[in-house]
C-alpha cells in the first residue's frame, strides 16, 4: 500500500477514535433546565443589569466578528495565492534560502502578519473593556501582555515548526505519520507544561491564605475524592474586575485557581459553589479527556493536511510544488483556519455539555442551590454577561450554558431535592 493509502487508513482510524471518545466520554445528556425556569430567572434579574450586559456584548460584537472575518481573509490571501510562498522565500533569503530559515522565520512571519492585521480589533476590545470598567489594565499593561503572548507563541511556534519540517526532511514519504504522533505528543506536553511554565508569565499565583474558607475548600475536595495539588489565588485584579475560577493541569500539576476578584466580590458560600464546579471538572477528568480529544484531533489534522494539501489545484493556487515544502506553510494555515471556523460550533457544544455536568456536580456536592444561583447572578453582574444571549451566537460560540440556563438548572435541582 502506498503512503497515501496508509494515510487514508490512518485518518479513518483517528476519526473513528475521536468519534468513539467523544461519544463515550462527553456527557451528551444535560441536566434539566426548563425554559420556563429560564424565563422566570431572566425576569428575576434587574432590568438595568440585563440591559447593561447586552449593551456591553453588543459593543464587543462588531470588533470580534470583524477580527474573525479579516483573519480568515488574510489566511486565504496568503495561503491560496503565491503571496504567502513568496513571503516565506523573502524571510529565508538573508540566509541563502536555507530550509530552517524558511521554516522558522518564514512561518513566524506569516503568523505575525495575521496577528498584526487583526491587532486593531484587539485594541478595539481593550477600549470597550476599559470604557465599561471591566478592564483594570492600562494601555501600557495591555501592550506588555501582548508582547508576552507574542514571545510565548514565538517560542512554541519555532520549536513546532523546526520539528515539523525536520521530520519532513528525515522521512519525506512518511512525515505525516511522524508529524501526527508529534502533534499529539505536543498537545499532551502542553497540558502539563502550560500551568507550570506559561500561566505564571501572565499572572502571579499564591496559595490561598490559611483560614475557614481554605479549610472548607480542602475538605470539599477530600470529600469529593479529588486529589488537588493546591488551591491558588491569581492576581487577576491587576487586569480585570471579572470574577472566575478554573482547574488546570493533569495529575501532579493539577490545581484549582481562584481569581482574587472572586474572593473580594463573593461570600464564602458562593466561592465554595464555584470551586465545587471546578472540582467537578477534576473528578470527571475533563482536562484529561480534553487533552485526549485534542491529541486525536491534532493527529487527524496533520494527516488530513497531508491528504488535502497534496491536491494539485490547491498547490497551483499557492504557487508550490508540494505541501511538504516550507513555502507551503501559508496554505496549511489557510486550511487550518477554515477547519477551525467550521469546527467552532461543535467544540462549543461539547464545552457546554461538559460545563453543564460540572454545574450538576457542584449542586450535588454542595447541596446549596441557593448559593449556586446567587453565584450565577453575581457572575453575570460583575462580568457584564448577557444572561440570555441571541440563539445564533449561543449555538455558534458559547462555551458555557447561559446564565438563565444555569439558574434554571439550580431551580430544577432544588425542586427535585425538595429544597
Amino acid at each position: 500500500m502506498s503512503p497515501r493509502g496508509w494515510a487514508l487508513l490512518a485518518l479513518a482510524g483517528l476519526a473513528l477514535a475521536l468519534v468513539v471518545t467523544t461519544a463515550l466520554l462527553i456527557p451528551w445528556n444535560r441536566p434539566p433546565a426548563p425554559r420556563a425556569d429560564q424565563l422566570a430567572a431572566l425576569r428575576a434579574l434587574p432590568a438595568d443589569q440585563v440591559a447593561h450586559g447586552r449593551e456591553f456584548r453588543a459593543a464587543l460584537r462588531p470588533g470580534g466578528y470583524a477580527s474573525i472575518a479579516v483573519g480568515l481573509l488574510i489566511a486565504l490571501a496568503l495561503g491560496l495565492t503565491p503571496l504567502g510562498s513568496r513571503l516565506i522565500e523573502l524571510a529565508g533569503r538573508p540566509f541563502g534560502g536555507h530550509w530552517i530559515a524558511q521554516a522558522v522565520l518564514g512561518g513566524l512571519a506569516v503568523v505575525l502578519i495575521a496577528d498584526l492585521v487583526t491587532l486593531p480589533f484587539s485594541a478595539w476590545r481593550q477600549a470597550v473593556l476599559t470604557r465599561y470598567g471591566l478592564s483594570t489594565n492600562g494601555w501600557g499593561g495591555w501592550v506588555i501582555d501582548l508582547l508576552k503572548s507574542y514571545a510565548v507563541s514565538a517560542v512554541v511556534g519555532a520549536v513546532a515548526l523546526l520539528g515539523f519540517y525536520a521530520v519532513i526532511r528525515l522521512a519525506p514519504r512518511w512525515w505525516w505519520a511522524f508529524g501526527a504522533a508529534g502533534a499529539a505528543g505536543l498537545v499532551v506536553l502542553l497540558s502539563f507544561v502550560l500551568p507550570v511554565l506559561v500561566e505564571p508569565v501572565f499572572n502571579r499565583f499564591t496559595p490561598m491564605e490559611q483560614g475557614p474558607l481554605r479549610t472548607e475548600l480542602i475538605a470539599l475536595a477530600a470529600r469529593d475524592g479529588v486529589p488537588v495539588r493546591d488551591v491558588l489565588v491569581a492576581d487577576a485584579s491587576r487586569r480585570t474586575r471579572a470574577v472566575n475560577a478554573y482547574v488546570s493541569g493533569i495529575g501532579p500539576t493539577r490545581r484549582v485557581v481562584v481569581y482574587d476578584t472572586l474572593l473580594r466580590e463573593a461570600p464564602p458560600e458562593e466561592v465554595t459553589a464555584v470551586v465545587a464546579h471546578e472540582l467537578g471538572h477534576a473528578r470527571d477528568r475533563d482536562v484529561t479527556v480534553g487533552t485526549l480529544t485534542g491529541a486525536l484531533g491534532a493527529a487527524a489534522a496533520v494527516v488530513a493536511l497531508y491528504l488535502i494539501g497534496s491536491w494539485a489545484p490547491l498547490l497551483r493556487l499557492a504557487g508550490v510544488d508540494s505541501v511538504a515544502q516550507p513555502r507551503a506553510f501559508p496554505l496549511l494555515v489557510a486550511l487550518v483556519t477554515v477547519v477551525g471556523l467550521v469546527a467552532t460550533p461543535i467544540q462549543a457544544l461539547i464545552s457546554r455539555r461538559v460545563e453543564a455536568r460540572a454545574d450538576a456536580h457542584a449542586l450535588a456536592l454542595t447541596e446549596d442551590p441557593a448559593a449556586f444561583e446567587s453565584m450565577q447572578r453575581r457572575l453575570a453582574t460583575v462580568n457584564l454577561a448577557d444572561p440570555d444571549p441571541p440563539r445564533w451566537e449561543y449555538l455558534y460560540s458559547a462555551t458555557h450554558p447561559s446564565t438563565v440556563e444555569r439558574m434554571a438548572a439550580a431551580r430544577a435541582y432544588a425542586r427535585e431535592a425538595g429544597r
